[in-house]
């Protein structure tokens, strides 16, 4: 048994990582600001993780065996979370993401296309921290995303007072309603209606996690050793119309296709460059993945159930 703190965990796999840490045993506290209340019989601390002052008189005297971050955005958070937990834990795990590897968002090493990129093309220990930045402005974060978790994974890499893990999830699928985003949903509700899909004439693959593999990645990375960034993918990667079909299939349709040039919006998940990732280093560890023609089917149902259901 071990003493668990997650910060969010409030919703889809976070909240399914919560579940499988209380199952398996763990005393969990949960970190938010209160939207929404953990499972019976973990504790619940209500306070804004950005407000350092609060947060740190809001942790008392307690102490963890790990830390589970799902809702570290910048820079400045994972500094302020650094400072608060320092002597508080052990062990630090920050959920991160794919779009680290994005080569539109900042100058990486040049990856050959069809070459599974791994966790050394960004390497957190060396990566440069701007904190002056406007990360407290929504637009701004937004629009950079994929830079302020690179920054935020630098800030827990130089942290000394307790070893760090990084996961970064590839696109998080499945849970029908649970699925928040509404990226699948996007396609659902397109082939079902007969509308056009944007799509890039030469779409690259991209690799997908279900919810729940990714909830039991994040249970297994707080009992492991591993540090340093670790890539959560399913084997098989896809690209836009390997998606698209099988939405068709399962909706007894024909996916309808407007294709773009490489550089133009599309539809989510058509990428015109390439950053599929390797998730050889997790399966090295000990971590087993499931492929993602094998669940993928089933979410898509999932999503299909959702759109067809009544809304009153």
């Amino acid at each position: 048994m071990q003493k668990i703190c997650v910060i969010g965990g409030s919703r889809y796999f976070g909240k399914l990582l919560v579940e499988r840490l209380q199952t398996a045993g763990h005393r969990v506290s949960v970190i938010n600001r209160g939207s929404t209340p953990p499972p019976a019989g973990v504790e619940h601390l209500v306070v804004d993780r950005n407000d350092e002052a609060a947060l740190t008189a809001a942790l008392d005297a307690r102490t963890f065996d790990v830390v589970v971050d799902q809702v570290c955005y910048t820079p400045v958070q994972a500094a302020v979370t650094a400072r608060a937990f320092a002597r508080r834990t052990r062990r630090y795990v920050m959920t991160s993401t794919i779009e680290v590897y994005d080569p539109v968002t900042a100058a990486l090493p040049a990856v050959p296309s069809g070459t599974p990129v791994s966790e050394e093309n960004v390497d957190p220990t060396t990566w440069q921290v701007a904190m002056d930045l406007p990360w407290h402005d929504d637009a701004y974060l937004e629009a950079h995303y994929a830079e302020g978790k690179r920054q935020a994974e630098a800030v827990f890499a130089h942290a000394r007072d307790f070893a760090f893990a990084t996961v970064r999830s590839a696109h998080v699928l499945g849970g029908g309603a649970q699925e928040f985003t509404g990226r699948l949903a996007h396609y659902c509700g397109r082939i079902t209606r007969g509308e056009e899909i944007t799509v890039h004439a030469k779409a690259l693959p991209t690799v997908f996690i279900p919810h729940e593999e990714l909830a039991d990645l994040l249970s297994w990375a707080t009992a492991a050793d591993f540090t340093g960034p670790v890539n959560a993918c399913s084997d098989g990667p896809l690209d836009v119309y390997d998606l698209a079909e099988i939405v068709a299939t399962q909706a007894g349709r024909e996916a309808v296709y407007r294709a773009v040039p490489a550089g133009e919006e599309a539809s989510p998940f058509s990428f015109d460059r390439h950053y599929a990732m390797s998730n050889a280093r997790a399966k090295a560890l000990g971590f087993s993945f499931s492929r993602t023609t094998d669940w993928l089917p089933g979410a898509v149902a999932e999503a299909l159930a959702v759109s067809a259901a009544p809304t009153d």
